[in-house]
């Protein structure tokens, strides 16, 4: 094999290891929350700890990728959503997409790791979209007038890590998978649902302030 082949099939392996690490971090993350270990990862990427080690040299540096890359996903899906002909098929796509690919696993992590300044731009530029998002399908009548994009955010959080997918998928159930992602994409519909303009009953209490994602990221922040 010439020097280059090789060097591209390690290449691939390597990126194959790295798909499969950040894919377990988050399944590991959902089931166990941040105080999982690194060979627990490691074992459910089906690589040594010596590879993830190879790529990440910390947990905490491992976490700061992953949230990188859910952060990419949400501004993808936000802005997907907001380049949507219809308001509100744009802001039901955004959250569905959210909550599918498991927005809310990574609430564990909150406050145990350093946030980057790629982060900190990343979700600054996330909320900016989410706002015009929520503003468009007001000024379009299809949205309840106050709900927030804070509302929203904690709404895909929420749904976001489904505690019964995640046991499922911790006992090796394949067989109830499908029944399980169905029944959830159920509840993004029937949760959309209350979202519309139409619902006119006021919402409980005042709404939620952005300190309630921002604060919880910070490692100062008091106990």
């Amino acid at each position: 094999m010439s020097d280059g082949k090789y060097r591209g099939k390690r290449q691939a392996e390597a990126e194959r290891n790295d798909h499969a690490l950040l894919r377990a971090a988050r399944e590991v993350l959902a089931a166990d929350g941040a105080h999982t270990s690194v060979a627990a990862i490691a074992a459910r990427a089906g690589v040594g700890i010596g590879s993830l080690y190879r790529r990440y040299r910390t947990k905490e540096e491992l976490f700061q990728r992953l949230s990188e890359l859910s952060l990419d996903q949400w501004n993808e899906a936000a802005e997907a959503g907001l380049a949507h002909e219809d308001p509100w098929a744009g802001l039901a796509g955004f959250v569905t997409a959210c909550v599918e690919f498991g927005q809310g696993s990574l609430a564990p992590v909150a406050g145990t790791i350093d946030v980057t300044p790629e982060m900190w731009a990343k979700s600054a530029r996330g909320d900016e979209i989410l706002a015009a998002i929520i503003a468009r399908a007001c000024e379009a009548g299809v949205l309840r007038p106050e709900i927030t994009p804070t509302d929203v955010s904690l709404l895909i959080e929420q749904l976001g890590s489904s505690p019964m997918l995640d046991q499922i998928r911790k006992q090796g159930r394949e067989d109830l998978v499908e029944a399980a992602v169905a029944a959830r994409r159920r509840l993004i519909a029937i949760t959309l649902d209350g979202l519309r303009a139409v619902h006119r009953g006021p919402l409980p209490g005042p709404p939620p302030g952005e300190h309630l994602f921002t604060e919880r990221w910070r490692r100062d922040s008091p106990a």
